[in-house]
């Protein structure tokens, strides 16, 4: 897959001496959904407003569709939307006008159908020559994202899009984020919600301290570093673990009534049946087998902490 945005070796470091970002590089490929997880302060933002070229990198350099973000600052602005944390809208201008307005502002021509259709997308339509200042912060949101979409970027930011937004938003934005990737649209977002990440992008990223600790596609990610455990449920408890299966490194819970392996799914040399036939032969009768595998979540919280 073709990459749109190059990242190489990028910093940054503000007057009071804080680094946000050390040294990160990253590519992002045309027509993904990238969504980029991290603690607060992790430099999600700072990266973000960088490759739009809100902020000025300390060092390292940003390419948007093969220009320059700083050299070609014109040609790489007009390719990007960015949907803000924060609510930047004109308190008296109306939904439509604003759209327009942010429409020309890209050197786009008039186009009624496609602002139409986006406002519809959003359910706005009815809002459409209402006041922002009328509005609920809900419907800001959308309007928002429908001032970032007006100019038809080949490439959208959405910036922790739906932090403290109803569960109606939510629905409506991440169908009109599956829409807007079929047509080729490449999606980046940064959430505190891992479920929305795991549900809806390719591949995830974790940022923390200013670093990217990893960025793979979801299965991968589950694959290399998710740990399954077996749980096995015993028809009598035990008061402790029988020395014949010292080497298995077994946790014995639920009151002496199950025992819990743990274990890496690439290990080769794991053998389950070879567990079992091991806790029959030390007089153990088994009621019940279960088994699970960590969650993206729990993947993220373990690498932040080792970071930390």
């Amino acid at each position: 897959m073709q990459t749109i945005v190059s990242i190489s070796n990028l910093s940054k470091t503000y007057a009071s001496g804080h680094q946000a970002l050390k040294n990160l590089s990253l590519e992002i490929k045309r027509g993904e959904i990238l969504a980029l997880l991290g603690p607060n302060g992790a430099g999600k933002t700072t990266l973000i407003s960088i490759i739009c070229g809100l902020v000025k990198a300390t060092a390292g350099s940003v390419t948007v569709d093969g220009f320059d973000n700083v050299t070609e600052f014109r040609k790489t602005r007009s390719t990007i939307g960015l949907v803000p944390q924060e609510l930047t809208l004109g308190a008296f201008d109306k939904v439509i006008n604003t759209l327009s307005f942010s429409r020309g502002l890209f050197g786009k021509k008039p186009n009624s159908a496609y602002l139409e259709q986006l406002l519809n997308d959003l359910s706005l339509w009815d809002k459409r020559n209402s006041e922002i200042l009328a509005l609920s912060g809900g419907m800001k949101r959308r309007v928002l994202i429908a001032k970032a979409l007006a100019h038809e970027p080949d490439i959208l930011f959405l910036d922790e899009p739906t932090a403290g937004v109803d569960v109606e938003l939510r629905k409506d934005m991440w169908a009109l984020v599956k829409k807007l990737r079929e047509s080729g649209v490449t999606i980046i977002l940064t959430t505190h919600y891992i479920e929305e990440a795991e549900e809806i992008a390719d591949r995830v990223g974790v940022i923390s301290n200013g670093e990217l600790l990893l960025i793979d596609n979801k299965q991968s990610i589950m694959h290399k570093l998710g740990k399954k455990q077996i749980s096995i449920e015993l028809k009598n408890t035990i008061s402790a673990i029988p020395d014949s299966l010292s080497s298995w490194s077994l946790e014995l819970s639920g009151a002496g009534g199950q025992l819990t392996y743990t274990y890496d799914p690439l290990n080769s040399d794991i053998d389950i049946s070879g567990l079992m036939d091991a806790v029959k032969q030390a007089g153990l009768s088994l009621k019940d087998i279960n088994t699970s595998q960590s969650s993206l979540e729990e993947i993220f919280v373990s690498l932040v902490k080792k970071k930390s």
